[in-house]
Order: structure tokens, then C-alpha cells, then sequence
């Protein structure tokens, strides 16, 4: 469940996008470029002991995107069948994440449900 101190911005004014949660890999500087959308961590949702099914789990009945660095997550768990998007990034450096930002925001914002994604530089 998420912290009680965390909330969803208005949704019904249409002001935000989708829900994003970002893994333990992914630095949270990355939601500055995906205004729009509303974006959580794990770490804020008290979430980061979850293991990855649980996550997944978690994750799928409140959000429409996870953002992972977990680039073993299609091998290790049954995507299959899930309407949760996963997009993976090819790693958790910022300085490099931050010289790609445009590219990872097309991608967030032409991911369809279920998809999975990996992005690559």
C-alpha cells in the first residue's frame, strides 16, 4: 500500500499521464523529464524489500508503467499476460541515463499496456 505522506496527483483534471513506479535501480532524477505523468519509487511506497514477483504484483494493481534497470526480470518472472508496461533501462548511471532522457520519454510515452521494452545505447 502506498506511504500514507505519498500522493497521486489529480488524475481527473487530465494533468497527469500515467502512473510510473520506478524499481530500486532507477534514480528518481529521471521524473523530472517525464512531467505529465505521475511517477512513485519503490523506496517511497516502502516497497524496496519486495522481491520482484511481488513487485510485480504490487505494482500491477496501481500503476501503468514500471521502470526497471533489472535486466534479468524477463527471465526470471512470467511477463505473460500482464497489462502493466515494463520498460527496462541498460543501466542504473544517471550520468548516462541523463544524456538519453528524450529517448526514455518517447518511450514512456508510446508504451502500450503489457508491453515490455528495452531500451538500449
Amino acid at each position: 500500500m502506498p506511504s500514507a505522506a505519498w500522493q497521486w496527483p489529480e488524475r481527473a483534471k487530465g494533468r497527469v499521464g500515467m502512473r510510473i513506479i520506478f524499481d530500486q535501480g532507477t534514480p528518481a532524477p529521471l521524473r523530472r523529464a517525464l512531467a505529465g505523468h505521475a511517477v512513485a519509487t519503490a523506496f517511497e511506497l516502502g516497497w524496496s524489500d519486495l522481491a520482484n514477483g511481488d513487485l510485480l504484483q504490487q505494482a500491477e494493481a496501481r500503476f501503468d508503467l514500471l521502470i526497471t534497470t533489472d535486466q534479468n526480470l524477463r527471465y526470471q518472472q512470467n511477463l505473460a499476460g500482464r497489462r502493466l508496461a515494463i520498460l527496462v533501462l541498460p543501466t542504473t548511471s544517471w550520468l548516462e541515463i541523463g544524456q538519453h532522457e528524450a529517448e526514455i520519454t518517447a518511450a514512456v510515452n508510446t508504451i502500450q499496456a503489457g508491453e515490455y521494452r528495452e531500451l538500449r545505447w
